[in-house]
């Protein structure tokens, strides 16, 4: 990060507020198309999208290099199943099956990649058509489970990346996916976990992606409040069942080509179809320009727990941690672990900021290398969002009643720590 994006960053969150995410993107508006690699630099991505909340199309330069544009497709852009059979034949993957709706999303099946092949085959054979529906190939977590093949290389603008820093961290989990469907395949209307952004590059194929800009989901509820399954369903037209549909604008529409990358902001409600054949990667990914919007989200899932369960409150003792509880279930994250989060991404900087990295350690694939790879005011920009997040969470209500007394070091102590790494840095 250079010292003119420092300042603007600094500047733009001075007055941010996170109501305000996407806001600058008009409905149906035009999604800038990232030509050229050598004339497109990390500044650029970060000023002019990330921290405005803007869609992006990446050229196919940016991914001509990578192991499965090479090697994952045929001659003729199409899946190259002999190649894919050879290296992940074995594996047993996650299907859903987009002909079924179920509780608002699609039911998943775990099948063994060659049988899931041998049925695409079939599917294209048989003119898109199977007894067994549409099966989608959705939420592979190939990186994971095969680290040692040359498949891509994440692109420097997606770098910084808190979720999959923090998650190999404790080695838990991760949010690297590989798709691959057939013509016809569809992810329905959603926005992505945390409200994170995501990237999604085609290897093969095209899609076509209906984006809405955070806030345009609300005219898009029933009565009930319930978004819909499918955004081009005729039903949402009868007024008396989608009273605030009229209100809502059209959705930004994107047909993605195979190499392409698309960069959706954080909160941006979404539908994707495969138009062709398509094989894509795809991270959700949070940092300092959006960790206030994936706050905000859990404060907002945290409340319709609350709700959800309020008649309970007086008689049952530990009502705020069973909250807790419910809510990491369904969101995948509560409170002290976001806390958690927040320490991990301090920490990293904060250790690059006053120890350094030598040769050998900036050679390494690492986080801290990739930490100091984007520079001292980007660490000191991530430092700065923490202390703000960090000091909304110490503040808030429902984290005092929880038992701290197992978080280490305490919330005060980390806040003094980060400010205190900041102030020295920027001397």
């Amino acid at each position: 990060m250079d010292r003119a994006t420092f300042a603007c960053s600094t500047a733009f969150f001075r007055d941010y507020s996170s109501s305000s995410q996407g806001a600058f993107c008009l409905p149906g508006g035009h999604v800038d198309f990232i030509e050229k690699v050598e004339s497109f630099t990390y500044s650029d991505f970060f000023r002019d999208y990330l921290i405005p909340n803007h869609p992006c199309i990446f050229s196919a330069k940016f991914t001509e290099d990578w192991g499965s544009r090479r090697n994952w497709v045929t001659w003729d852009g199409k899946p190259n199943f002999d190649h894919l059979l050879q290296k992940f034949g074995e594996a047993v993957v996650p299907v859903a099956n987009c002909d079924v709706k179920e509780y608002n999303s699609n039911p998943k099946e775990q099948l063994p990649f060659k049988e899931y092949v041998k049925y695409w085959k079939e599917y294209i054979k048989n003119d898109y058509r199977s007894s067994r529906g549409c099966l989608y190939l959705k939420d592979w977590h190939l990186s994971r489970a095969f680290p040692e093949q040359d498949v891509y290389t994440t692109p420097v603008y997606f770098s910084s990346d808190w979720l999959n820093e923090y998650w190999d961290a404790i080695a838990v989990d991760d949010y690297r996916f590989v798709y691959m469907g057939p013509k016809g395949s569809w992810t329905p209307f959603h926005a992505d976990v945390f409200r994170s952004y995501s990237w999604s590059a085609n290897i093969c194929g095209r899609k076509k992606w209906l984006l809405y800009p955070a806030g345009q989901e609300e005219y898009l509820k029933d009565r009930h409040g319930n978004l819909p399954f499918d955004v081009t369903a005729p039903s949402l037209q009868d007024r008396s069942v989608y009273p605030r549909y009229n209100q809502s604008q059209p959705p930004v529409e994107i047909v993605q080509e195979a190499g392409e990358i698309v960069f959706i902001p954080s909160g941006w409600h979404h539908q994707v179809y495969n138009l062709e054949d398509t094989i894509s990667i795809n991270h959700n990914w949070v940092n300092g320009c959006n960790v206030a919007i994936m706050w905000c989200f859990l404060q907002d899932e945290l409340a319709a727990v609350q709700r959800e369960i309020n008649e309970w409150k007086d008689p049952m003792d530990d009502w705020h941690l069973q909250c807790q509880l419910i809510m990491k279930s369904c969101t995948g994250i509560d409170y002290k672990e976001f806390y958690n989060f927040l320490k991990v991404i301090a920490e990293n900087r904060i250790s690059v900021l006053e120890n350094g990295l030598d040769d050998e350690a900036l050679a390494k694939n690492t986080p801290k290398a990739a930490i100091s790879t984007l520079g001292m005011l980007h660490a000191v920009f991530d430092l700065k969002r923490t202390v703000k997040v960090l000091t909304s969470l110490s503040a808030n209500e429902d984290f005092k009643k929880l038992d701290l007394t197992s978080l280490s070091p305490p919330p005060e102590a980390l806040l003094h720590h980060l400010k205190a790494a900041i102030d020295t840095a920027l001397l």
